[in-house]
């Protein structure tokens, strides 16, 4: 699995970043996490808003910061 965080350093992508790192260390996940910071890549996601969060290409959040909960999910695979 790959997680990729779309964000050019602000507050709310550095944060994002930070739970993801910790999640995946709390619960052993065996992820790559990538910091995006290209806004020609971001754009390629048609994201518009940071942070932008994606796993396995698929965009699941943007704008804002995700639930612990629902990163897990995401990040085991559950929804």
């Amino acid at each position: 699995m790959k997680i990729q965080i779309l964000g050019t350093g602000c507050s709310k992508c550095k944060t994002l970043e930070e739970r993801v790192r910790q999640l995946v260390e709390k619960h052993q996940l065996t992820v790559e996490v990538e910091k995006v910071t290209d806004i020609q890549e971001m754009i390629k996601f048609g994201i518009m808003m940071t942070p932008g969060l994606v796993i396995d290409g698929v965009v699941k959040s943007v704008g804002s910061i995700p639930k612990d909960d629902q990163l897990l999910a995401w990040m085991k695979g559950t929804q």
